[in-house]
């Protein structure tokens, strides 16, 4: 608690910004090396530059008192130069006798006294090269701090330009992109991310304000029809009772639409959250199920229906499961033509569990496939039937999507479409595309779902 309190005003002083906080901390480091560099160079040349021991000193001072007490001003001047060398000159005249000692105390003080002057000159270098440093080192300190402000700003441009960006993105305006260039750094990395995820923002909006119109046209058709019928039986002055019993019957028959199309759009917004239960299913039991379902459609239209349905053991949510199996096999049945054919095959290996359903009917181009996995997406050669909802295969692929399961989907060249659902053992292992156009399966897988092509060709 101490410590913190301690902290407290600092924190309160620390700048809030990280330009300013880069440019304080540039400012602080160039300090800190600063006055490293000056202490090294303060003692090297404090090291380089000779001293003379106090010793020195004061003994030539006494020897020139000595020498001052015992000759007059005009004698020392004599004694001087007697003594010491013309300027100019290696030697002077021989120093008589009578001096010698004379002049060896006036060496000692001369000697003294240029120690002395050094000593001076030395102290006066060091001066002036600690306030010329410190002066220059607080000089470049600020200005360090100015260049790192400035720095800073420029490379910190990237994220105010996407603090503006993310300001302005909302549900009406993801269409701007940051669309960085210059190098390949972190920064450009972050805002091909943020671009990135606009796009899928974006997309995903487009997406759902799609869905939302579809199925708000989709659920006001069997109101409009529950409407017109009631408006047009109260309109008579005395409908009779079969007029009332054709209203209740077309009444119904747009509740059941109407309940159809809800029950749809809560199985896929239940699979499309990914909360799915974990229990063991076995494919095959849900595919036979859905072909007894479908069994009085199949004889209404004489379908030929061959199913080889092998175990093919799972963990999953059972309902999601089932209803993903039911709808491919409502689509199989719902889109053929009288007296076509469907083939189901379930199995197993080692790696997955896989189902694969074919069936005939009218003819879909390639690039056309991926689109009948859209939410109401209908394609004109297939919209004769106008029972379902639209959602089927929508539904199918949220459930293979939230087991982290694969669906491949692929047009055959005589007409109708060849499907094949892959539901891995370890889930983590999928990294492919969720919806292909061509077979996806391997090994065993591949070989016992797309062994029998050449047969399904030949189906009548």
């Amino acid at each position: 608690m101490n410590v913190r309190w301690l902290l407290r005003p600092v924190r309160r002083l620390w700048p809030q910004k990280v330009r300013n906080r880069l440019a304080l901390i540039y400012a602080m480091l160039f300090f800190v090396a600063g006055s490293a560099l000056l202490g090294l160079t303060y003692g090297l040349v404090a090291s380089s530059l000779s001293t003379r021991p106090p010793a020195v000193t004061t003994a030539g001072n006494q020897a020139l008192s000595d020498l001052k007490d015992e000759f007059s001003g005009q004698e020392f001047a004599t004694l001087k130069h007697e003594c010491l060398p013309t300027t100019g000159t290696l030697a002077g005249p021989p120093v008589p006798a009578s001096l010698r000692a004379a002049c060896k105390q006036l060496a000692t003080a001369y000697a003294a006294g240029a120690a002395a002057g050094s000593q001076a000159q030395r102290g006066d270098a060091l001066r002036n090269l600690l306030v010329f440093s410190l002066v220059g080192l607080g000089v470049m300190t600020v200005a360090s701090g100015g260049l790192g402000w400035f720095m800073s700003g420029r490379v910190l441009r990237p994220v105010r330009v996407i603090t503006e960006t993310a300001r302005r993105a909302s549900e009406q305006h993801l269409g701007e992109r940051l669309a960085l260039t210059g190098a390949t750094d972190e920064l450009k990395e972050l805002a091909d991310t943020f671009d990135d995820m606009l796009e899928r923002l974006d997309s995903a909006f487009a997406t759902q304000r799609r869905f939302v119109a579809n199925a708000s046209h989709e659920l006001r058709t069997p109101l409009t029809v529950m409407r017109t019928a009631i408006d047009v039986t109260l309109a008579k002055p005395s409908p009779t009772a079969r007029q009332l019993t054709d209203m209740a019957v077309r009444v119904r028959r747009s509740i059941g639409r109407a309940e159809a199309m809800v029950e749809a759009l809560l199985t896929l917004a239940v699979s499309d959250q990914g909360r799915l239960s974990t229990e063991f299913s076995d494919l095959a039991t849900w595919a036979e199920d859905a072909i007894d379902a479908a069994t009085p459609e199949i004889e209404r239209l004489d379908l030929h229906v061959v199913a080889e349905l092998d175990p093919a053991e799972t963990t999953g949510d059972p309902q999601l499961l089932e209803r993903m199996i039911w709808n491919l096999v409502d689509n199989a049945v719902r889109h053929n033509e009288p007296g076509g054919w469907i083939t189901l095959r379930t199995g197993s290996s080692d790696a997955a569990a896989y189902l694969e359903i074919a069936n005939s009917g009218p003819f879909v181009p390639d690039d056309a496939v991926p689109s009948l996995f859209e939410p109401f997406r209908r394609l004109e050669t297939r919209a004769g039937v106008r029972d379902g909802v639209g959602l089927g295969l929508s539904i199918a692929r949220s459930v293979v999507s939230a087991h982290g399961a694969t669906v491949t989907a692929r047009s055959q060249p005589d007409g109708g479409l060849d499907i094949s659902v892959v539901i891995p053992r370890d889930r983590t292992a999928v990294r492919g595309p969720l919806l292909s156009l061509e077979p996806a399966l391997d090994g065993q897988v591949n070989g016992g779902v797309n062994g029998h092509d050449a047969e399904r060709r030949k189906q009548p």
